[in-house]
């Protein structure tokens, strides 16, 4: 596999949102497929997921400052956003997502890495863990989606994902979008306001484009079945399991998600945080570090 980087403008972007971008390499997986990510640190491997309508930047901005300074972080763009290219829907599965980070993670030759996921990126932890528990050292799993259940994405993107849906994007991008991300953006942070080092660092319009919403309604299509294949081998998880999650999080339901799950997964631990929202991983990135040196703490071979 060839690993090369992203450098130079980048066609289609506007510059106001290249200048946001953090620094990537590509992963050549197959057939079309890549993997795009940044990486920062040194010691044992971290490698973060984001979630919905966000990018890398993400999870770059809440948490590699903090993680950096004692793992190698390796943050990625899920298969068919940001940068890392996809096949279609048949590629938006939780599973399958799993399996294109797991062989962007062998080219990058880590072992047992810290997978930690923020939202549907939790989901998709989740179900690496479940998946691939033999070559992974656990699971952070922030404000994850764990179970299968009518959602605003189904909504609000499932429809850009049918047939003739590509049209409808554009167009929609043209008239709603424009009013309706930004709503969006600002209600994950929710009882709190977004941060303005994050609203000014943060490329939104890379994620806000009428691909990359095609590309949100076929994993909105998807996401039943990957959340029911979960929550069945929950009780069958294998690996050390830490779940965060929002008492005031008006996205995903914590009660309903991360609390519940943690109940049928064998030894996970849950963290409930008050006064947050879903964006936890930006109001409370010590609590995201403890969890990760606890599953460090937990595998003998992290150290």
């Amino acid at each position: 596999m060839e690993i090369a980087p992203i450098a130079g403008p980048v066609g289609g972007i506007s510059p106001a949102v290249s200048e946001r971008l953090v620094p990537r390499s590509t992963i050549d997986l197959h057939e079309g497929r890549t993997l795009a990510y940044a990486e920062a640190g040194t010691g044992s491997p971290i490698v973060l997921i984001h979630g919905t309508l966000m990018s890398l930047e993400d999870m770059w901005l809440g948490l590699v400052p903090h993680l950096a300074e004692r793992f190698r972080v390796i943050a990625v763009d899920r298969p068919g956003h940001g940068f890392s290219r996809r096949r279609g829907a048949a590629d938006a599965d939780l599973w399958r997502q799993a399996a294109l980070i797991r062989e962007g993670v062998r080219a990058l030759g880590l072992e047992r890495p810290i997978i930690v996921g923020h939202s549907f990126g939790g989901a998709l932890a989740l179900a690496y863990g479940l998946r691939f528990p033999d070559e992974i050292a656990g699971v952070v799993a922030l404000a994850p989606i764990c179970f299968p259940e009518p959602r605003l994405e189904h909504l609000l993107f499932g429809p850009r994902a049918v047939p003739g849906g590509r049209f409808a994007s554009d167009l929609l991008g043209r008239t709603m979008d424009p009013a309706l991300l930004p709503l969006l953006w600002n209600a994950m942070f929710l009882p709190a306001t977004m941060p303005p080092g994050y609203a000014a660092a943060n490329p939104f319009g890379l994620a806000g484009t009428a691909d990359q919403l095609v590309t949100e309604g076929e994993d909105a299509a998807g996401l039943m079945v990957g959340l029911t294949r979960n929550a069945l081998a929950y009780p069958a998880c294998r690996v050390p399991v830490r779940i965060l999650g929002g008492d005031s999080d008006l996205v995903v339901s914590t009660p309903r998600h991360g609390s519940w799950a943690s109940q049928l997964i064998p030894g996970a631990a849950f963290t409930l945080l008050t006064g947050t929202g879903h964006m936890l991983h930006h109001q409370h990135p010590e609590a995201v570090v403890n969890a990760v040196r606890a599953v460090a703490g937990h595998d003998p071979a992290q150290g």
